[in-house]
């Protein structure tokens, strides 16, 4: 042996150093390893990178960290989302007109948005449209396509749910989607004085993104849906339930119609705020029912 570390031009004792270093190594990984089966097991699709920075052992930086993770088959993939909603358009804008903004009454801040769901083999399309401050769902429209007739229609319910109010002023909030600038439906907005307002990220439309979830996770799926028709009924039956019956713990426990009910009677000063995100604030809608002015 002696001969055969002459001949590589090691010594035993630098050779031992290398094997233990390498144990030492091996360790480290498997132990990192293990932890990183315990994020995922939590989290399934939490990223290497954002692994590799909770993850830490003496000697591992990040980087190193996020390098044995995608060297491990740990590289998180996403099914292709081929289904698009929102057709962005570039020539009209308007400003976001609801930022930082506090809400002590209904009929001020509508949220709009278009989701999908899938029937079988096809998809359609679903549009919700709530009002921000007591989370009821005052249009909606199921189509087979993403013109901007079925967002006509939910407007139109909008309009018909609120017929005994005056909404002049009442914003109108949406992604960017073509369907909003729609020349029709821009002009009925026009017509009843409501303003226009649009975002260009998903969480400055939180309220309709939750609602999409809401509706599809926590209804549409539990039921045995087989066809459009099918499709229709149910989310008529899906968008009862949540206004009539399903509580909100921000709504202290009522339902959107209960609580309706209840803070119209109610003097202004003793209605509960609701406070639209902030640009400095985490990337997600603040809302709280005992929210303070600052």
């Amino acid at each position: 042996m002696n001969l055969l570390y002459d001949i590589a031009g090691v010594s035993k004792q630098a050779l031992h150093q290398h094997n233990t270093r390498q144990m030492q190594e091996h360790v480290c990984e498997t132990l990192l390893l293990e932890q990183a089966d315990a994020i995922r097991a939590q989290h399934p699709k939490e990223g290497c990178r954002k692994m590799g920075r909770d993850l830490s052992h003496s000697g591992w930086g990040r980087d190193k960290v996020e390098a044995l993770l995608l060297n491990n088959g740990y590289r998180v993939f996403y099914k292709p989302n081929f289904i698009k909603t929102t057709h962005r358009q570039q020539i009209y804008h308007y400003d976001n007109l609801i930022e930082g903004m506090e809400l002590k009454s209904i009929n001020k801040v509508i949220q709009t948005d278009i989701t999908y769901f899938r029937v079988k083999e096809l998809f359609f399309y679903l549009t919700f449209m709530i009002d921000v401050y007591s989370r009821r769902i005052v249009g909606y429209a199921v189509s087979k396509t993403l013109e901007a007739s079925a967002n006509l229609h939910a407007l139109r319910m909008l309009l018909r749910t609120r017929k005994a109010y005056d909404l002049t002023g009442m914003i109108h909030h949406s992604d960017k989607g073509s369907q909003y600038i729609d020349l029709e439906y821009t002009s009925l907005l026009n017509q009843n004085h409501i303003r226009i307002s649009m975002c260009d990220e998903p969480w400055k439309n939180a309220y309709t993104e939750r609602i999409n979830r809401t509706i599809k996770e926590e209804y549409l799926d539990e039921w045995n849906i087989t066809d459009y028709y099918g499709l229709k009924q149910a989310v008529k039956r899906a968008v009862s339930h949540y206004n009539h019956k399903r509580p909100h713990q921000s709504l202290k426990w009522k339902s959107p119609i209960q609580f309706e009910a209840i803070v119209e009677n109610l003097p202004e000063e003793q209605r509960p705020i609701t406070c639209i995100y902030k640009a400095s604030a985490e990337l997600s809608t603040k809302t709280n029912v005992n929210c303070k002015r600052k």
